[in-house]
């Protein structure tokens, strides 16, 4: 297998510029996981390795070779599509060994490597069907067992699971996670379903605009976003974000004011932090607490009342503001759209964000996140 490095790549179609200055390292053996809203850049960065789009500026490496010239076909690397793009009129065996029979490989090969894969997927019983006679899901694997057969020393998979009802979607998340530890290969993933970046990453690339916001581990992106867009975007429900006013700055702390008046401190870098300045704290919805239990405390009316069974998420508006909240609490609450319910914010799990979106670092660390803060 082998490593991934972009150095200050940009591409742009005339005077649009889709990715601006992407400095990236990805590792031999890692996966690594482009997330970002649609228009982000994130597929364009994916094409940018496989050789289908030319890079404008930088340079890019696979291992230590240069590749900005180097013809597709010789990068070593192996793409699958969101489309399955079979050929409906061959069976699975013909689709999967179709490019090694193009690049008249010995039969001996291709029967090992397109009978290896197949294990390896759980199609052997399958090769003799034509694509029409298969699921969605199966089709998907034929798709990856194509690249397989192809040994790229890099995966690209473009949104492969986009087509898929739900259930198929979580079963073929397990499936290529399990595919990319047996094979220990190097593999970068497009989606923009941060629920998919969370569960299969070791490493998430969040992009904004054609920008890197940050990368780091699913859990570090989760506990310490460095902006309000990361904070924002990795999260199911979103974050809720709330204004406020700061009263006071130590450099372990800050104090915030709500708009109903109520005040406390929270445990972040004050370095950054005026007096008087504007400000929002971000607090995930499971992180609200029982109003009793939390350092303040804030109420409204309950809009929208989600009973999933395992857990509930209310919307709130809040009391004389245009804001809303999202509350989320495991197993069943009896509450109804109109009624007035108040929560708790623990001032622990919070979040400070200037008005440019740059965070204030968190003094509170998470169990079990391990990063570096630099």
């Amino acid at each position: 297998m082998a490593s991934v490095t972009f150095k200050n790549v940009s591409k742009a179609y005339g005077d649009v510029v889709i990715s601006k200055n992407v400095d990236l390292e990805i590792k031999d053996g890692e996966f690594v996981v482009f997330v970002g809203p649609s228009g982000c850049g994130k597929s364009t960065l994916l094409r940018c390795v496989a050789g289908l789009e030319e890079i404008t500026d930088g340079d890019l490496y696979i291992d230590e070779e240069r590749i900005n010239d180097v013809e597709p076909s010789k990068r070593g690397v192996g793409m699958v599509f969101q489309s399955y793009a079979l050929y409906p009129h061959l069976n699975l065996y013909e689709n999967m060994s179709f490019g090694m029979k193009l690049s008249k490989a010995p039969k001996e090969e291709i029967d090992k490597r397109v009978n290896h894969a197949a294990e390896i997927l759980q199609l052997a019983h399958l090769l003799e069907r034509q694509p029409k006679a298969l699921s969605g899901g199966q089709r998907q694997r034929v798709a990856i067992g194509r690249t397989l057969v192809s040994q790229p020393k890099v995966f690209l998979l473009d949104e492969p699971l986009s087509n898929l009802d739900a259930a198929l979607r979580v079963q073929m998340r397990a499936q290529i996670t399990k595919l990319q530890r047996q094979l220990g290969c190097t593999m970068i993933y497009v989606t923009h379903d941060q629920v998919e970046a969370m569960t299969m990453a070791d490493k998430i690339v969040v992009l904004n605009e054609g920008k890197v916001a940050q990368v780091g581990k699913p859990l570090e992106l989760y506990h310490y976003p460095k902006n309000r867009f990361v904070a924002g975007f990795i999260g199911s429900p979103k974050m809720n974000f709330i204004s406020v006013s700061i009263e006071d700055v130590q450099a372990d702390q800050v104090k915030v004011k709500l708009t109903n008046a109520n005040s406390f401190w929270i445990p972040v870098d004050g370095s950054t932090v005026k007096r008087g300045d504007r400000m929002s704290i971000g607090i995930r919805p499971e992180h609200l607490v029982a109003e009793s239990e939390g350092e303040a405390a804030i109420g409204g009316t309950a809009t929208i009342v989600e009973k999933l069974g395992n857990e509930t998420q209310v919307y709130i508006h809040l009391k004389g503001t245009d804001a809303d909240v999202i509350y989320r609490q495991l197993d069943t609450l009896e509450i109804e759209p109109g009624e007035t319910f108040s929560i708790g914010i623990p001032a622990h799990r919070c979040h400070l964000f200037h008005q440019d979106g740059r965070a204030c670092q968190r003094l509170h660390r998470e169990n079990g996140v391990q990063f570096d803060d630099n």
